[in-house]
């Protein structure tokens, strides 16, 4: 049998082609997985605002259904989520006009929408409450620019929907304290309080650990210790805003 490339059609052009050929197939897979790479960086951000979106609408089913622990814990997963959203963003220099819809989208389903049906009962009272509370946020997402560059005017939505879920978990659903604290949620996001862009992920060491911890609290402790942990970081930034939780802090 004659070698191939002893065969007439097959000379010094024929693998000359041959190299050619292999040379664009290994360009043009290079070129794609530059593609998937910038692709990835652009898009990592928003996976975790659609992550965040896709926690609440878990939430809402769940509150629907009956399943009220679950409806506040997916909450404090989406509370995570927005932390790190923005952050990963800045760090890729992947921000966009797009991705800031998309947080806004997901901050209002789980810190308007399904925050609020965590207070909902067949009371007439707690529903307009519910419609109270997230006609707040979206005031808050809407005109929570203070002209002031990273400073929010309101208290951010994650928070009192931390301290709502974490405190509706450890009184068992006691709906008279949840009704107090919603009252008292609702006006500080409404209020003309400064309140300083909560950086964590891009500040102190100690602040990433907090997050660190409540990673870990989230996803491998009992609900009163990881209930208690949000209560507490939540209502420090209410009460020590800038002495604490300033990105110059």
């Amino acid at each position: 049998m004659k070698s191939v490339l002893n065969s007439p059609g097959f000379g010094i052009t024929g693998s000359s082609g041959l190299f050619q050929c292999t040379n664009k197939l290994f360009l043009s897979d290079g070129a794609t997985g530059l593609q998937i790479k910038e692709f990835a960086r652009k898009n990592a951000a928003n996976a975790l605002s659609v992550g965040n979106m896709v926690m609440g609408m878990a939430s809402i089913l769940s509150s629907l259904n009956g399943h009220h622990h679950a409806a506040c814990w997916l909450v404090l997963i989406g509370y995570l989520l927005d932390l790190a959203d923005g952050a990963v963003a800045r760090r890729l220099g992947a921000c966009s006009a797009l991705g800031a819809k998309l947080d806004d989208f997901a901050d209002f389903t789980t810190f308007g929408i399904a925050t609020a049906l965590l207070l909902r009962t067949t009371d007439l009272l707690d529903n307009i409450l519910c419609m109270c509370y997230v006609l707040s946020v979206f005031v808050r997402l809407c005109f929570f620019s203070s002209g002031i560059p990273f400073v929010y005017r309101g208290l951010p939505c994650i928070y009192s929907s931390a301290i709502l879920a974490s405190a509706s978990m450890l009184s068992g659903r006691n709906l008279a304290m949840l009704r107090v604290i919603a009252v008292a949620m609702i006006l500080f996001m409404i209020s003309q309080n400064f309140y300083p862009h909560d950086r964590v992920l891009e500040s102190q060491a100690w602040k990433k650990a907090v997050f660190a911890g409540g990673v870990v609290m989230v996803f491998c402790s009992s609900f009163p210790p990881a209930c208690v942990y949000y209560l507490l970081w939540s209502v420090s930034f209410i009460l020590f805003p800038y002495s604490l939780w300033s990105s110059k802090g």
